[in-house]
């Protein structure tokens, strides 16, 4: 904080003496002295500026685009009442864990994971959880995760048959969204984990990719799409910039998703996605971030595979304060394993709990 100094002057004033005609005449030839010398330094200033030329100001540096958020800051997102944690409470109501789990998980707003093949389910359960959030005023968040080779035939292996099969889920998601208000977070890492592909069949996935997203610009045009872009102790923001590139987000996405189903902390994650973005040269592009389970951060040895001593991360929210990261979003969804603790998928309450510790 900046103050004002001030000076109080004590004390009376001495009396003026009068002094003699001589010393008055010294006086004016003094004055008169230091007018001429004024005089002599302003006309020397002034040729040495003609010789030195115009004084050339530096010119101001332009501001950075200002990136308007995605979202208000007073956004609320969707809590599906059937999701893993909301239907064990309910079938477990004597269980000692269920009040904190339901408090703490079951209560919260959590993607919608969309992995069913078959296009007339895709598409009715599209229709039903856009709907159904647009009735309570609320975003929902939904994952579609259906890509052909999903984690390549690993734990969470599955997925549509081939290429021309994801096309057709992909026109049945869109149309299940239609002109209904969603967030997609497309393809978890599929772009990031394609260590199993040929170069033919990554020239594939790319080209299945930029379908999708392209079917959901066209086919649901309020959804805003998040192509997952891994986490920050994967790839290199350089190399996941050129697979965004390839698979359509300059021309098809509204942003990346990252940290998804990993337990990376929050500020890492932030500086990855706006890194990544950077690399891709699109600054519209925004960020969203999985603080599903990243509370505690990762561990040691960075194991992704239902770790234990983790924690819940901060809850969703689209008041994240950072320019350029549109929200923080629990994507995947709390007390579901990730293949180790139990099979891919299953909500494991012991887990559950231990998060919320």
């Amino acid at each position: 904080m900046i103050t004002n100094r001030s000076g109080r002057v004590t004390g009376s004033r001495p009396p003026v003496r009068r002094r003699t005609s001589r010393w008055a005449g010294r006086g004016v030839a003094q004055l008169i002295v230091m007018v001429l010398v004024a005089e002599v330094v302003m006309a020397a200033t002034t040729v040495q500026a003609l010789l030195a030329g115009p004084v050339r100001h530096p010119a101001p540096r332009p501001s950075l685009p200002v990136v308007k958020p995605a979202f208000p800051a007073t956004t609320r997102f969707y809590t599906d009442p059937h999701n893993p944690a909301a239907t064990w409470v309910r079938d477990h109501p004597r269980d000692r864990r269920a009040a904190a789990i339901g408090r703490r998980i079951a209560a919260e707003p959590q993607a919608a994971w969309l992995t069913e093949t078959n296009e007339s389910l895709i598409e009715e359960r599209a229709r039903h959880l856009v709907r159904t959030a647009a009735a309570h005023r609320r975003l929902p968040v939904l994952v579609a995760y259906a890509i052909p080779q999903r984690d390549c035939e690993q734990l969470s292996s599955g997925g549509a048959g081939d290429v021309a099969a994801y096309r057709r889920w992909s026109d049945a998601l869109a149309r299940g969204i239609g002109r209904g208000r969603t967030i997609v977070i497309l393809e978890p890492d599929a772009l990031a984990h394609m260590s199993c592909l040929k170069r033919r069949q990554r020239a594939e996935r790319f080209a299945a990719l930029s379908y999708a997203a392209r079917a959901l610009q066209r086919g649901a045009p309020r959804a805003r799409i998040y192509y997952d872009a891994g986490n920050s102790g994967w790839l290199p923001a350089r190399t996941m910039a050129e697979r965004l590139r390839r698979a359509g987000v300059e021309r098809y996405g509204d942003g990346i998703a990252v940290n998804v189903s990993n337990f990376n902390a929050t500020a890492d994650e932030v500086r990855y996605g706006l890194s990544v973005v950077r690399e891709v040269r699109r600054p519209h592009l925004g960020v969203v971030i999985d603080t599903s389970r990243n509370g505690a951060g990762p561990t040691r040895n960075h194991r992704f595979c239902d770790p234990p001593g983790r924690k819940l991360g901060r809850p969703p929210t689209a008041a994240t304060g950072i320019p350029g990261v549109d929200a923080f979003l629990w994507i995947k969804q709390p007390g579901q394993a990730d293949g180790c603790a139990a099979g891919a998928g299953m909500f494991v309450p012991g887990y559950a709990y231990r998060l919320t510790r």
